[in-house]
């Protein structure tokens, strides 16, 4: 999984870390990596977080907000010196996903190195025993999704009242109803008086309910306060028949480069990965079906090339960060504005540029519209057809699938494939890929199981699925 990339736009050609109080230990790890000058989210917040103020951050995602708090973190640990106790962190990040956990530990690991401060994740779909033997081993951070964190709790591997740090990633989606009690649970059982870092790119009434229980005389931040017309990105809604969303999907994800395409549901997801998988498209699925092994294996081969389209649920519209995504595809548009922003932010992060499309048909106009009025976004409306010149021109570039998408056989061979259990390239259907071409995802690389269809007429107002 590939750690966030090193900033590439700095916030001021002035201003360094060393500048706003990071130890030296801390800034040579920093350059090392490429990272000499802050973000604008760090440059206001890291005074205030070293200083020991609560603080409250909003920036838009891709800001640089994971080091917004993970250096201030750090460097509070390694001055306060207190000694590791078995079960017993130092600091706790809790974060909403599995993916987002594994890439703040990946961004944590060389600074926390430098300072001999030692780290763990603790998520589920994975075995808890090697959780529960590095907790008894004693850590200084915590990098966890609430569910696990809370099972080791309640079976006693795990104390809170150690916790001198305790930071909350993504915080608005933290304050959902679906995460809300159990993050509250475990906030009370840290101690009132260590200090508490919220970041968030959307800062919402949910949120507010969390700072006024958990924040002492925070201190707020806030940049990039118009971040989707801030950013380098062009929205564009394509008004389309429903039976026409398969072709246009594979035009646009068969042209070079990374996509991410997102579904309403796992469903939804599995369903389509096959169908782009059959037409010749390299693609691998990520959605809450999918055993952690899975997950990770189909994002290593998203970021490393193998495959150039990611079929996700909203489970990566939050903290996945693989770097060059040219193209986001709402295949359903979502239900709520922020699911929308998030999903957005995958492309056009840290100054690059991106394209976000959104497809629409007929009976999903009304709502659509309110979601775009929503987010504050005025995207590019246009009503076409597969093969319409507008696609190669959001997504240029010779289209790399091996063949041209047929939907009856590939409903066809679906089918086949999920009576079978499990998914694999459509050999027979395929011509031997040629020099320049991109080659098919090696079958180990795509889970699924069932036969299934991927809808072609899903209303907006539907409940988001994990």
């Amino acid at each position: 999984m590939a750690a966030r990339r090193p900033h590439t736009a700095p916030v001021s050609t002035s201003i360094t870390f060393a500048d706003l109080g990071v130890p030296a230990p801390l800034t040579r790890v920093l350059a090392a990596g490429g990272i000499s000058q802050p973000f604008p989210i760090q440059a206001v917040t890291l005074p205030d977080a070293l200083a020991g103020r609560d603080v409250l951050g909003r920036g838009r995602t891709g800001s640089g907000k994971t080091y917004a708090f993970a250096i201030p973190l750090l460097a509070r640990l390694a001055a306060s010196q207190t000694p590791r106790r078995p079960g017993r962190p130092r600091a706790l990040i809790l974060v909403p996903t599995r993916e987002l956990a594994a890439q703040i530990d990946a961004v944590l690991a060389p600074m926390a190195a430098a300072l001999s401060l030692r780290t763990l994740t603790v998520f589920g779909g994975v075995g808890a025993g090697r959780q529960i033997a590095g907790l008894r081993a004693g850590i200084d951070v915590l990098v966890a999704c609430p569910g696990r964190l809370a099972d080791h709790v309640a079976a006693g591997h795990a104390h809170l009242d150690a916790v001198e740090i305790t930071v909350l990633d993504e915080a608005d989606h933290m304050a959902d109803l679906g995460f809300l009690p159990v993050v509250r649970r475990l906030l009370d059982r840290t101690p009132r008086s260590g200090q508490r870092l919220l970041f968030s790119a959307t800062l919402d009434a949910g949120v507010d309910v969390l700072v006024r229980r958990y924040l002492t005389d925070p201190v707020t931040h806030s940049v990039d306060s118009t971040p989707e017309r801030a950013a380098p990105m062009d929205h564009h809604v394509l008004h389309v028949r429903g039976e026409d969303r398969l072709a246009v999907l594979v035009d646009l994800a068969a042209a070079p480069g990374r996509t991410m395409v997102f579904t309403r549901t796992k469903h939804g997801a599995r369903a389509l990965t096959r169908r782009l998988v059959a037409a010749g498209v390299p693609a691998v699925e990520l959605h809450g079906n999918l055993a952690q092994s899975a997950r990770s294996r189909n994002l290593l081969a998203f970021s490393d090339g193998t495959a150039s389209t990611l079929v996700a649920t909203d489970i990566a519209a939050r903290g996945i960060h693989v770097d060059d995504v040219a193209l986001v595809v709402h295949a359903d548009p979502p239900v709520e504005h922020k699911a929308y922003l998030h999903r957005s932010g995958r492309t056009a992060r840290a100054g690059a540029a991106g394209t976000v499309i959104t497809l629409m048909t007929d009976d999903q106009v009304t709502d659509v519209r309110q979601l775009i009025r929503r987010a504050g976004i005025t995207p590019t409306t246009t009503r076409l057809r597969p093969g319409d010149r507008l696609l190669a021109q959001l997504a240029p570039g010779e289209r790399r699938y091996v063949r041209p998408p047929d939907p009856v056989a590939t409903d066809r061979a679906s089918a086949g494939r999920g009576a079978r259990g499990g998914t694999r390239m459509a050999k027979s259907h395929a011509p031997a890929v040629r020099a320049g071409e991109a080659r098919p995802v090696r079958a180990t690389q795509v889970r699924a199981g069932g036969a299934a269809t991927f809808s072609a007429r899903t209303r907006v107002g539907a409940r988001n699925g994990r």
